[in-house]
C-alpha cells in the first residue's frame, strides 16, 4: 500500500508542480515547447507504469466495502463516461495538447464543447468517482480519487495556462464555454445542440461501452453488472 500512496504522490505530483504552472513556463522558455512535452510524456508513462504495478500489487483493505445496489447507477454513469471521454477525444478542443489553433477561430465553441470546455476530462473524472463509490476499498481510494482531484485540479490549471498564454483569443473561447458542465447553457451564454456532437462518436462511445461490459469481469475480475 505504501508503494501505491508513493507511486500516486509522485504521478500527481509531476502534475501538479510541473505542468500548467509558472516552471512548465520557464522550462518552456529554456528547451522549447516540443522537448518539453516529449519530456513530460516519457515521465508520465514512466510514473503511470509505477502506479499500475503498484496497484497491482496493494492488499484488498475495505473502507466501506464493494457496493452491488450502486452498480446499476454506476452502469449508467459510465456510459455517460464514455460519451464525454470519446467526445472529448475527437473534438478540436483549444484546452487540448496542440489544440490551441481552434482558438483562431470564430465559432469555436460547437458539439460537446457547448456543454463543457473540457469534455475528456470530465469524462475521466466521472469514471474515477463511479470506481471510488464501487470499489470501496483503499486501494482504490488511493488511485482513483488521487485521479479524481488530478482531473479536477487539471481543469482550472489549463485554463489558467491557457490564459497567461493565449489572452483575449482563449477570453473568447472562455465566455462562450464552461468548465462545470452545462453551466454556460443554463447561463446563456451558449445552446445546447445535440446533433453536432455527431452520431458517429455517440456509436463509437456506446459500442467501446458495450466492450467494457463484456470483458470487464474476464480482465479484471469484477462484474460491472452483477
Amino acid at each position: 500500500m505504501l508503494n501505491l500512496a508513493l507511486a500516486m504522490l509522485f504521478f500527481v505530483g509531476i502534475h501538479f508542480l510541473i505542468s500548467g504552472t509558472s516552471l512548465r513556463d520557464r522550462l518552456v522558455a529554456y528547451r522549447g515547447e516540443q522537448a518539453f512535452r516529449a519530456a513530460f510524456s516519457v515521465l508520465s508513462l514512466l510514473a503511470l507504469g509505477w502506479v499500475v504495478f503498484a496497484y497491482r500489487q496493494a492488499p484488498y483493505v475495505e473502507t466501506w466495502g464493494q457496493l452491488t445496489g450502486f452498480k446499476p447507477i454506476a452502469a449508467v454513469l459510465m456510459l455517460v463516461s464514455f460519451i464525454f471521454v470519446v467526445a472529448g477525444l475527437t473534438t478540436a478542443n483549444p484546452t487540448a495538447v496542440s489544440g490551441e489553433s481552434v482558438l483562431n477561430d470564430a465559432d469555436a465553441a460547437t458539439g460537446i464543447l457547448r456543454i463543457t470546455r473540457h469534455p475528456f476530462l470530465w469524462g475521466l473524472s466521472l469514471w474515477a468517482l463511479v470506481h471510488v463509490i464501487a470499489n470501496g476499498d483503499v486501494a482504490a481510494l488511493l488511485l482513483f480519487g488521487s485521479l479524481l482531484a488530478l482531473c479536477l485540479a487539471g481543469m482550472r490549471s489549463i485554463d489558467a495556462k491557457r490564459r497567461r498564454t493565449y489572452g483575449d483569443r482563449w477570453e473568447r473561447f472562455a465566455a462562450a464555454t464552461s468548465n462545470v458542465p452545462f453551466m454556460a447553457i443554463k447561463e446563456g451564454r451558449n445552446r445546447l445542440e445535440l446533433g453536432e456532437i455527431g452520431w458517429q462518436r455517440l456509436g463509437i462511445a456506446v459500442a467501446l461501452y458495450l466492450a467494457m461490459l463484456h470483458f470487464h469481469a474476464k480482465i479484471f475480475g469484477v462484474s460491472p453488472l452483477f
